[in-house]
Order: C-alpha cells, then sequence, then structure tokens
C-alpha cells in the first residue's frame, strides 16, 4: 500500500485526502491540531492524524521517511524546509503554491536524488496552466500563433450569495487575499509593458461579460511577463493575467488602499475606535470623516467603494479590540467578522482563457475557453479546484505515471495530459468556443 504525508489540515485539505483514501492509498495528516485532522479522517480506515508543527524538523524527517510522497499545504514560506528534506530522503514532493526563486534553486538536487517536487497544482496556479497549455500546445502544433492571452480566474461566491456591499465573502483565508491587493503587476499589452504601482491595482479594471453570471470586473495578478517564456508564447504581443471580481469589489479595495486601511505599517491602536484611526491615518476630522473622505476623493454617498467601507465598519465610532496592529490587520479582522461565507451558501470558481490567434493559413481567430463551478454539500469549490487537480497528481506520482525529476510545475503533455482528462470525469472541465470577442 502506497502512503502519502500531507501536510497541513487547512480549508482545502478535505477533497485531497478523501480523493486519495477512496484510491487505496494510505494518508497520514499531519496538523498543529490533531483534532481538526481527525475531523477530515472520519469515516475512512486508512487515514492517521498526527499532531505535528514545523518547528519540529526531527520528527518531519521521521515522517517523511516513512511515507513515498509528502504534500505540503502549509504556508508557503515552509516549502523549501520540506522539500530540503525529501531531497534528502530521496521522497517526492507536491505543492499548490508559486514557486520561490529559492525552491526553484533545488532543482539540480532533485534530480540528483531522483524524485520530482511538482508545485502549482492547484486551480490559480495550477488549473490554469493546464488548460492554457492545451490551447498553445495545440494551436503551436497546427502552425498557428498566439497573439494574444489573456487568462483570467476568481473564487468567488455565487451569485445568489453576492449580497453584502463588497459583493464578495470568503471560503478561505480573508488575510491572503487582502495581502494579495497590495501587489504591484506588470504585463504586457500590444507590445507595450504596462506597470502599474500598488496604489494604482484597482483603478480602471477591465469589464468582461462571463455568460450565466454577470458582467464581471478583472484587476491584473501580480507580474504576467515571466509567462511568455513559461508557457512559450514568444510571438505574444499581449499577455495578462488577472482576477475576476464582481462589480464595487475594486472600487472598495482602492478606497481602502488609498485610506492607508491595507497598510502593514503597525500603529498604536490601544482605546482607539475605527473611526479615529482612519481620520488620524489621513488627516481627516474625526467627527466629519465621512464628509472629509468624500471631498478628499470626489465621491459622493452613492459610491460603490464608500458604501462598502462604510458597512464594514472603518468609519465606526467603536473601539478596535486590538491594543497594536496596522491597517491590514483591522481590515482583515472586519472582514472576517462580517465577510465569511455561511455553510448554507455556495462560493463559485469562475476561468476564462482568452487566446487572439493567427492559424497556419493566416486567418485571425478568437478562442474562449471557461470553467463555471459550484460549491456543493461535500466541498467548496475553491477547495474541489484546488485540492483536485493536486490529488490527482499525487497518484500519478506514486503509481510511476508521471516520471520527470527535477523542480516543474504542470505545463508538460506528459503532466498536464492525464491530470485534466480525469479531472473532467470528477465534473471539472472548461468549454471551449471559436468567437467574437474584444478585451
Amino acid at each position: 500500500m502506497k502512503k502519502v504525508l500531507i501536510l497541513g489540515a487547512g480549508m482545502v485539505v478535505k477533497p485531497i485526502v478523501h480523493y486519495l483514501l477512496d484510491n487505496a492509498i494510505d494518508v497520514t495528516l499531519a496538523s498543529r491540531t490533531k483534532e481538526k485532522a481527525e475531523k477530515v479522517l472520519e469515516g475512512y480506515q486508512n487515514g492517521k492524524a498526527v499532531a505535528w508543527t514545523i518547528d519540529q524538523t526531527d520528527m518531519l524527517d521521521e515522517l517523511i521517511k516513512e511515507h513515498d510522497l509528502t504534500v505540503s499545504l502549509l504556508p508557503y514560506t515552509y516549502h523549501v524546509t520540506v522539500a530540503e528534506k525529501c531531497i534528502a530522503n530521496k521522497k517526492n514532493m507536491l505543492t499548490t503554491s508559486y514557486v520561490s526563486p529559492e525552491m526553484k534553486n533545488l532543482d539540480a538536487k532533485a534530480k540528483e536524488a531522483g524524485i520530482i517536487i511538482l508545485n502549482e497544482l492547484g486551480v490559480d496556479p495550477g488549473y490554469d496552466h493546464m488548460t492554457a497549455m492545451e490551447i498553445i500546445d495545440r494551436v503551436h502544433d497546427q502552425g498557428g500563433k498566439i497573439d494574444e492571452f489573456y487568462s483570467l480566474c476568481g473564487a468567488l461566491c455565487a451569485p445568489e450569495a453576492s449580497d453584502n456591499p463588497f459583493r464578495y465573502k470568503f471560503s478561505w483565508s480573508p488575510k491572503g487575499v487582502v495581502m494579495a491587493s497590495n501587489n504591484g503587476a506588470q504585463f504586457l499589452k500590444n507590445g507595450e509593458v504596462i506597470q502599474l504601482d500598488t496604489a494604482d491595482l484597482f483603478k480602471d479594471p477591465i469589464e468582461i461579460d462571463f455568460p450565466e453570471v454577470e458582467r464581471m470586473h478583472v484587476y491584473p495578478n501580480r507580474d504576467s511577463l515571466p509567462y511568455i517564456d513559461i508557457y512559450g508564447i514568444p510571438e505574444a504581443k499581449t499577455m495578462f493575467r488577472g482576477t475576476f471580481r464582481y462589480p464595487n469589489w475594486c472600487d472598495a479595495l482602492d478606497l481602502l488602499k488609498a485610506l492607508k486601511l491595507t497598510s502593514y505599517d503597525e500603529l498604536d491602536l490601544s482605546q482607539k475606535t475605527y473611526a479615529q484611526i482612519t481620520a488620524e491615518l489621513n488627516n481627516l476630522d474625526v467627527n466629519n470623516l465621512k464628509g472629509d473622505i468624500k471631498s478628499k476623493f470626489d465621491i459622493q454617498d452613492d459610491h460603490a467603494g464608500l458604501k462598502a467601507i462604510e458597512w464594514l465598519g472603518v468609519l465606526d465610532h467603536k473601539p478596535i479590540p486590538l491594543e497594536k496592529g496596522s491597517g491590514f490587520d483591522i481590515t482583515s479582522d472586519l472582514m472576517i467578522e462580517k465577510m465569511m461565507m455561511e455553510e448554507s451558501e455556495r462560493d463559485m470558481v469562475i476561468m476564462q482563457h482568452i487566446f487572439n490567434i493567427t492559424t497556419q493559413e493566416g486567418k485571425k481567430e478568437t478562442i474562449v475557453s471557461r470553467m463555471t463551478d459550484y460549491g456543493n454539500s461535500d466541498y467548496t469549490s475553491i477547495a474541489r479546484t484546488v485540492a483536485l487537480p493536486a490529488a490527482i497528481g499525487v497518484k500519478m506520482i506514486i503509481e510511476g505515471e508521471i516520471k520527470e525529476t527535477g523542480v516543474h510545475i504542470p505545463i508538460k503533455k506528459s503532466i498536464y495530459t492525464p491530470i485534466l482528462a480525469e479531472l473532467k470525469k470528477l465534473g471539472i472541465y472548461m468549454t471551449e468556443a471559436v468567437e467574437e470577442l474584444t478585451v
């Protein structure tokens, strides 16, 4: 019997654990809280929970040694520590996180150890890579060129649950989402590199109709430029990776950022109200805070962002329950309090690839590939779409179907083709059409 070690029992772990156990693969789930891991394993005989923390390095070494493969669902900062142990013990490894430069540097050592460290095998990153490469490889194989490529994804609540002024609810970590809002971005548009400072990230979002959902807003996702090389499309004049949101989100986050309410700078919050801190950060009158904000940003009462931040509570004359903290802490804590999804509500993951191509015959075409996935009573959509690609990857590695060694992401046909085929059986798939679409 093959044995897999999974580190971390967070919000997306359940589908990967259940898939592996259902496929007769033993799973050890290691978590800071053993009870949390035990709950995930309820109803299964071939699963084991252990209490473990990242500082228990000797125990980690032993756990890795005892298993055929290790999945790290820990925060990305810990992946290299785990990877070094896997290399030392010649054991394969998988993560759903972006490859860091430090992880990339382990490629030669992983090859020498004869193991694969497969990263970015979730939804975004992961499923986006695989579904993009499937079309890129096909176009290239047929002698065509990719002129423009847009890759867009969003983890959202279902439309019927988008009933707060942000039109957003969290089925995973609010702190991670707010943290991502502090990124800058760059992308290629018609041959020109466009760089956006973090202050401009949410200004002027692209608007795109998404069938059976609504007209969505899209803001750029980090640095799109490396994907020209990663995806092997040097001919592309546009390369844009973006994040879907319902209307309101970009206006709200833009205003929160402008008010320094996503900043990491530590503040003395003792005996202060939300209104006082917002006023102090921006040299505004706490007794005329909303009026001052309207004047400063030239907005009216009906501004979507103003309505959202007022509802969130950053203008309230209520004491902040922290002695010290940052604008980021204040905002993300309020979001945790007010914007978590209820168990009765569905989440949704949507993805869309847009390829403007030139065929071998010189014909211009637009290929659009879309996915809409909803959560169900068993799993959230974000858990399914992150965990199931990883689960299938694990199964393929330990059964010898993936033979590569070194540090990889899933952009090779030998990796993505069987994973996409299995995902389709599980109800996760893209629909493709050739249509006229202007971005």
